[in-house]
């Protein structure tokens, strides 16, 4: 570790091969804390290559306990993290939409560590208990269409950092990583990222997988469509600008999509939009986000048909059905 940070210090970059050694290392626990949070460090002060994120994404994925999808096509819904807006669960909830419209989601998520709530923190504290399981796990999505893979039971090398993570409290490279390393492979994504930059570098990433994917970047700083403002949308296709007139919605303020200040103002917010009792600004957003996962299934659909399919799922019940199945599997 001691030539890579003098490397590191000396402005230069790491290979592919080199980053993904790291990470190997790292997982099995060759280098203290304090070099791991040093190395974490660097990039908190410059930005990480497309070769050094490749070879960590690449270890991570080595790394893995696997999670063979057997062909079937399913997607995730997962953000970066990072922007420091403290939205709700946007991204968990649009799964559950997703989920209830009838398109497999394999749900990737961790607790927060930049932010009040992660996936894995507000579904914990409506009762949920994470498993490694496999087989459990396909059992849930063939009944229900959705899975949760909660990240530190399938990464070793997330695991041996997250005490570190927590103890910086800022985002890190690894908040880059969760949306690319998702163990089951997903044949769709939708991903959200905190800067144009690190779009860019996704971009480069996921042209070269055989997977349908939309990058959103909102042009005030969400890590999703937030309705806020304009937002970058970068897929198979090329890049668009969409905003809120695309879902026939009209444009929000941040405080109506805040999150509150605790787990549990969180988890209130998931339940009332999937029992259709929330406002209506944190039902667009998540029709909205939910929309685009969906048109990555049904690329002949206009946005605002998919939007639709969105809203039928949740104002059929059929999204928190999809909750209340999975929630009742998991216990027994």
């Amino acid at each position: 570790m001691k030539n890579i940070l003098s490397k590191l210090f000396n402005h230069e970059k790491l290979s592919a091969a080199e980053a993904k050694q790291i990470l190997v290392d790292i997982s099995e626990s060759k280098y203290n804390d304090a070099q791991v949070a040093v190395f974490m460090g660097v990039y908190m002060m410059r930005s990480v290559s497309v070769e050094e994120l490749k070879g960590f994404r690449d270890a991570l994925l080595e790394l893995c306990h696997p999670f063979d999808m057997e062909g079937i096509e399913s997607t995730d819904m997962c953000g970066t993290g990072g922007d420091g807006k403290n939205t709700f669960n946007i991204s968990t909830t649009s799964s559950f939409v997703v989920a209830g419209a009838g398109y497999n989601v394999t749900k990737h998520g961790n607790y927060g560590v930049s932010s009040i709530c992660g996936s894995s923190n507000v579904l914990e504290h409506l009762g949920f208990k994470f498993s490694a399981d496999v087989s459990l796990l396909k059992r849930q999505l063939d009944k229900t269409n959705l899975c949760f893979i909660h990240a530190p039971l399938f990464h070793p090398a997330m695991k041996a950092v997250a005490p570190i993570r927590k103890q910086l409290g800022v985002k890190t490279f690894f908040n880059m990583l969760g949306p690319l390393v998702n163990p089951a492979r997903p044949t769709h994504q939708t991903v959200g990222v905190f800067n144009i930059e690190l779009a860019r570098l996704y971009q480069y990433l996921l042209e070269n997988e055989n997977k349908q994917y939309n990058i959103l970047h909102a042009l005030d700083g969400y890590d999703e469509i937030s309705l806020t403002s304009e937002t970058l949308r970068i897929n198979n296709n090329g890049e668009t600008i969409i905003d809120a007139s695309d879902f026939n919605a009209s444009p929000l303020s941040s405080e109506s999509i805040y999150g509150g200040s605790t787990i549990k103002d969180s988890s209130d917010i998931l339940i009332a939009i999937l029992d259709n009792k929330a406002t209506d600004a944190q039902k667009n957003v998540v029709l909205a986000n939910a929309a685009i996962a969906i048109q990555g299934f049904e690329k002949e659909k206009s946005i605002i048909d998919c939007y639709h399919i969105a809203k039928e799922a949740i104002e059929s019940g059929a999204a928190k059905n999809t909750f209340s199945t999975l929630l009742k599997m998991n216990a027994n």
